[in-house]
C-alpha cells in the first residue's frame, strides 16, 4: 500500500488520465482529417472520372448532352485545313518558287500561251488552216507514226469552236503552276503523256468498233480532231492536286469532266477523261515511289538519339 494520502496521490492520476484523453483526441482528430481528405479526392476522382466518360459520350455524337452541331462544326473545321492545304500547296508555295527564282520559271506557260496565240491566229486564214491541222492536226485515223510526230505540237493548236482567250488562261495557271511546283522537266513530261494518252486511247476505242456497252467508236470518228491543249491543262491540274494531296481541286477537275462527258457525250469528252485518269496514275506512282524512296533511305540511315 502507498504510504501517501488518496487526497494527494488523486491529482497525479487525473493529468495523466487527462494526457491519455488529450492523445487519444489529435489521434481522432487526425484519423477524421485523414478520411475527410480521402473523401475529397474519392469525390474529385469521380467527377473527373464522369467529366471524361461525357467528354467521350459527346465526341462520339451518343451522348444526351451531346450538340446537334458537333458534326457540323468537325466537317467545317476539316473543310477549313483541307482549304487552308490547298491553298498553300497550288498557290502560295508556287508563288514563293516565283518570288525566288524570278520571271524565268514560267517560260513554259509564256511559250505555250503564244504558241497558242500564234496557231490560232494562222489558223484564221484558210491557208494557214491548212498548214496548223498539216503540222499539228491528230486525228484517229492518222498513221501512228504520224500521230506520235503531231502530238507535240497539237499541244499548241486550240479548237477553234472553243473560245480561245478562256482556253489561254486556263493553259497558262496549268502549265505556270505546274513549272513552279514540279518543275520543267515534270510538267512538259505530264502535260505530253495526258495528250498522248487521250489520242492513243481513240485508236484503240475505233479499233474496237461501235457497240462494246458504248466503249467504241464508228469510223466516222476518226475525222474529228483531237482536243489540242486542253487535255494538258485537266491533266496537270489532276497531277498537281495528286501530288499536293489537293482533294478539292482534284474533285473540281475530275467532276466537271465527267459532267461534260454526260451533258455533251463527245470525243473530247472521252479525250478528256483518260487525261484525268492517266494523270492520276502518274501521280499515284510517283507518290508510291516517293514513299518507297523514304523508307530505304530510313533503313539505311536509321535516325539517332
Amino acid at each position: 500500500m502507498s504510504i501517501l494520502r488518496p487526497e494527494v496521490e488523486r491529482p497525479r492520476d487525473r493529468a495523466g488520465e487527462s494526457r491519455v484523453r488529450e492523445d487519444r483526441a489529435r489521434e481522432d482528430r487526425a484519423r477524421e482529417d485523414r478520411a475527410r481528405d480521402g473523401r475529397v479526392r474519392d469525390g474529385r476522382v469521380r467527377e473527373d472520372r464522369a467529366g471524361d466518360e461525357r467528354a467521350v459520350e459527346q465526341s462520339r455524337g451518343g451522348g444526351r448532352g451531346a450538340p446537334l452541331g458537333g458534326a457540323l462544326s468537325r466537317a467545317a473545321r476539316f473543310v477549313g485545313r483541307t482549304l487552308r492545304g490547298e491553298w498553300y500547296g497550288i498557290v502560295v508555295d508556287p508563288l514563293r518558287q516565283l518570288r525566288r527564282r524570278g520571271p524565268g520559271a514560267l517560260l513554259l506557260a509564256v511559250v505555250a500561251c503564244l504558241g497558242v496565240i500564234f496557231f490560232h491566229a494562222l489558223a484564221q486564214h484558210p491557208a494557214g488552216a491548212t498548214a496548223v491541222r498539216a503540222v499539228g492536226g491528230v486525228q484517229g485515223d492518222l498513221p501512228l507514226w504520224l500521230t506520235l510526230l503531231r502530238t507535240p505540237v497539237s499541244l499548241y493548236v486550240p479548237a477553234l469552236d472553243l473560245p480561245v482567250w478562256a482556253g489561254i488562261t486556263q493553259l497558262f495557271l496549268a502549265f505556270a503552276l505546274a513549272e513552279l511546283a514540279l518543275g520543267r522537266r515534270r510538267t512538259l513530261l505530264v502535260a505530253y503523256a495526258s495528250t498522248l494518252a487521250g489520242t492513243l486511247s481513240v485508236r484503240v476505242m475505233l479499233a474496237m468498233g461501235p457497240g462494246w456497252w458504248g466503249l467504241g467508236l464508228p469510223p466516222e470518228a476518226g475525222q474529228v480532231l483531237d482536243t489540242g491543249p486542253s487535255a494538258a491543262v485537266v491533266g496537270l491540274f489532276t497531277y498537281l492536286s495528286v501530288v499536293r494531296r489537293a482533294p478539292i481541286v482534284f474533285t473540281l477537275t475530275g467532276g466537271s469532266m465527267v459532267l461534260e462527258s454526260i451533258a455533251a457525250p463527245n470525243l473530247a469528252g472521252r479525250e478528256h477523261l483518260i487525261a484525268v485518269a492517266a494523270a492520276l496514275v502518274m501521280g499515284l506512282l510517283h507518290e508510291c515511289a516517293g514513299r518507297r524512296r523514304r523508307v530505304l533511305s530510313l533503313s539505311f540511315h536509321p535516325p539517332t538519339g
